[in-house]
């Protein structure tokens, strides 16, 4: 099941908060947070605030379990932008565009969560199922002609 929560007219240009919901993005519940934590930037705390509400949202209203959630999609839309107007050189005038952003957290239970320790298991079978696949074509290789033998068979004669 998905659980959204949406932080709007968030006062940060979206380039700057993208920056930091690329981290997020398919993390653990957990580790977003404590990746946010420790984030020095001033977006981190605004989507640490976005993540702890659609968590709440998610134990609250789908009654789900934080520890199973995973960051499915974080992304940042651009909201209204401000203009203001800053005096200049002869009586002219320069503009100042403050920009807002639309920051959107969906959190899922669906993704597997996938840890170091699955991972590592991930890769030894694949390691295993190459080797097979190896000794496989070696005992064809050897029951059969080489492979220097097809080489001159398949050539046409001239």
């Amino acid at each position: 099941m998905e659980v959204r929560s949406t932080y709007k007219y968030a006062r940060i240009s979206p380039f700057k908060v993208r920056e930091v919901t690329r981290e997020i993005q398919g993390l653990p519940v957990s580790a977003a947070l404590d990746l946010l934590a420790f984030t020095p930037k001033k977006a981190a705390s605004l989507i640490g605030k976005t993540l702890k509400s659609a968590i709440a949202n998610a134990e609250n209203n789908a009654n789900l379990k934080a520890d199973g959630l995973v960051v499915k999609e974080a992304t940042v839309g651009e909201g209204p932008t401000l203009k203001r107007i800053m005096a200049r050189a002869r009586g002219s005038a320069s503009r100042i565009l403050k920009r807002t952003s639309h920051i959107r957290i969906v959190l899922s239970d669906e993704i597997a969560i996938e840890t170091r320790t699955t991972r590592k298991a991930k890769r030894k079978a694949e390691k295993k199922a190459t080797k097979k696949e190896n000794k496989s074509e070696t005992t064809q290789n050897a029951s059969g002609e080489s492979k220097s033998d097809k080489k001159t068979a398949k050539q046409p004669n001239k």
